[in-house]
């Protein structure tokens, strides 16, 4: 049994906010560089040149990356055998993220969502807990603007459209959002599950690293087909349209019940902020 006080993970979160409020992964800035230089000269070249320009200054003046700065999203994977001491672990969460909103000069975008009363510091954070063996404490923080978020889709198929059916869903819901997200996106779906287990998984995907391939064949062969049906669209970065609209497509899955085929789509701008660490 090892113990972990909540002030010492409150204090690794509010440090990884500071950092994701002012920088893309480095996964993503590959990506967006991949992408530029895959591009014709045109009005895509210049946006996704002005993009990494932007920043490139972001990350080394300390600026927010984007003036969306997101709803904080933060998952725990938490070892059975820790035991949590000191304050209640979703106050030393929220306190944290309150703590660097305000430090790191962030827009605060959390509101009441009937009067839209903000609530002034960014919290509540979105919080998931997952329990799994060991001694650790695995934090993943996403911070997640609203442009892209309300592009994203949650789709009940029938389990008889299958691998066509939920590549379907991936390429509409891109199709349909066209450049309010601000492409390049990155895609993440979650398949199975209930409705609500679902939509976790397509934000949990958001959390791998772009261009990474799911384990399973079957499922890396959706996320290449439907990458590869996405960038044909020739939206392109901006909407202007060009080689890339999507950086990537990553899939999670879980088995659902026999009469449903459940499938979220969540869409992430070109502004992939995602840190990640251990305790």
């Amino acid at each position: 049994m090892r113990k972990i006080d909540t002030k010492e993970i409150a204090d690794k979160i509010y440090q990884m906010a500071l950092k994701a409020g002012v920088t893309l992964t480095s996964d993503c800035k590959a990506a967006m560089q991949k992408a530029a230089e895959n591009e014709s000269e045109g009005a895509a070249k210049f946006a996704l040149d002005t993009l990494i320009e932007n920043c490139r200054i972001a990350e080394n003046d300390g600026l927010p990356v984007c003036q969306d700065t997101g709803m904080a999203v933060v998952l725990l994977d938490i070892g059975q055998d820790v035991f949590l001491t000191g304050a209640p672990l979703t106050e030393a969460v929220n306190g944290a993220v309150r703590a660097a909103y305000k430090d790191g000069f962030f827009r605060k975008s959390v509101c009441d969502p009937i009067t839209r009363e903000n609530t002034g510091d960014n919290t509540p954070a979105v919080i998931h807990t997952h329990i799994c063996a060991g001694e650790q404490i695995k934090i993943t923080f996403l911070p997640k603007g609203f442009g892209s978020e309300n592009m994203s889709a949650m789709y009940m198929l029938k389990p008889a459209q299958g691998v066509d059916g939920i590549i379907n869903a991936i390429v509409e819901t891109v199709a349909k959002a066209g450049s309010r997200p601000c492409p390049p996106v990155y895609v993440g779906v979650g398949i199975g599950g209930s409705f609500d287990t679902c939509a976790y998984l397509a934000k949990k995907a958001l959390t791998r690293e772009i261009g990474s391939r799911s384990e399973r064949g079957d499922i890396a062969e959706i996320e290449r087909i439907a990458l590869e049906k996405i960038n044909a669209l020739n939206i392109g970065c901006q909407g202007f349209h060009g080689k890339t609209t999507a950086l990537g497509v990553s899939c999670e899955w879980a088995h659902t019940h026999i009469a449903g085929l459940p499938v979220a789509v969540n869409i992430q701008c070109h502004c992939v902020r995602c840190e990640k660490a251990v305790l």
